[in-house]
């Protein structure tokens, strides 16, 4: 694949986590080759850097401490980036981020334990926490556009990275028992009850969580797989996916414990699946049948959405924190527990 391809496959999800468009074009039309991608975004994050030691106020600071975050995290996407150059990248996201925080909203708290880390925000006295769970290669630093959706409807959220993911991605791998993490997420938390969000794999994640865990009390996921098939993925997905299992074999077996045909139907929480009907991946079956198999489940498919529909946003981001703020606010939608596995 081309740099300019790969600029053009990314273009949504560079958008999404809050990377200038004009600027991601300058930046991608000088490279000459896909190795140069890694190194021209860090080199992009730390001018940011530089504006923000350099800026005359905190919130100019915390703006482009925000942005470098968001070019060291893309950084990391590029096919074929070497292991050590996304670690470094990922923990220079994770770091501005924290500084960005720290300028930006003061009471941001982080949370980490075994396997996750992450940035709990929001009022002390807040109804509800929502957990964000990031997909396969993205991390926190992708989806403050959904967290800052959340905040505004008086929630909390905690926007994490898990096994693989993000800044635990050079120390850990993926595994498909997500709900053992999210467990110890909700301990680390405090909280009895809680809301979930789950994009791309992490919708997966969420689901699957949902099914095991009685203390979710509402769950939504954005173009989440509802089975993968190892043999019909994308090349690069599979790179992707083989990197991030720590070998092609764990890889293999991943993809093939990722299906939600017995797990749908014990997901008694409210359930919301947002799906993009120009998101076709091969190998990877989409949330529909998720959506019809759990006993609360409804489906919001956007026939332009492309994956993750960040093409798209103003026909789902809005109703879906609408949809969360009500399920987890409202009396009588406490999670009935599963059934026992």
């Amino acid at each position: 694949m081309s740099a300019a391809e790969w600029a053009a496959a990314l273009w949504p999800r560079a958008g999404g986590a809050g990377l200038d468009p004009h600027e991601y074009r300058r930046v991608t039309e000088g490279l000459g080759s896909i190795a140069d991608w890694a190194p021209a975004f860090v080199r992009a994050a730390r001018g940011h850097l530089a504006r923000a030691a350099a800026a005359g106020s905190a919130v100019s600071r915390g703006g482009h401490l925000l942005a470098a975050a968001g070019w060291f995290h893309v950084a990391t996407l590029g096919p074929g980036v070497e292991a050590g150059a996304a670690g470094a990248a990922a923990a220079e996201a994770d770091a501005a981020l924290a500084g960005a925080l720290a300028l930006l909203d003061p009471a941001a708290r982080r949370v980490e334990g075994e396997e996750f880390t992450g940035w709990l925000r929001g009022p002390a006295d807040a109804p509800a926490t929502v957990i964000v769970v990031p997909g396969l290669d993205s991390a926190k630093e992708e989806f403050l556009d959904l967290g800052t959706a959340l905040l505004a409807r008086g929630l909390a959220v905690f926007a994490m990275d898990g096994p693989g993911q993000g800044a635990l991605a050079a120390g850990t791998v993926v595994r498909a028992d997500y709900h053992r993490v999210v467990a110890r997420v909700a301990e680390a938390l405090g909280v009895a009850r809680f809301g979930l969000v789950g994009l791309s794999l992490g919708g997966y994640y969420a689901a699957e969580t949902a099914a095991h865990d009685p203390r979710v009390a509402a769950v939504a996921t954005v173009s989440g797989p509802f089975r993968l098939d190892w043999e019909r993925l994308p090349r690069t997905v599979r790179e992707i996916l083989t990197l991030r299992a720590g070998g092609s074999g764990a890889a293999r077996d991943f993809a093939g414990r990722v299906d939600l045909s017995a797990l749908a139907a014990r997901i008694a929480a409210p359930l919301l699946v947002v799906d993009g009907g120009q998101d076709v991946i091969p190998g990877v079956a989409n949330g529909g049948q998720l959506a019809a198999l759990a006993p609360r489940g409804e489906y919001l498919s956007v026939p332009h959405g492309d994956h993750l529909l960040l093409n798209a946003r103003p026909d789902w981001l809005p109703y879906l924190a609408d949809w969360l703020a009500r399920a987890l606010t409202a009396p009588s939608t406490a999670a009935t527990p599963p059934p026992s596995p």
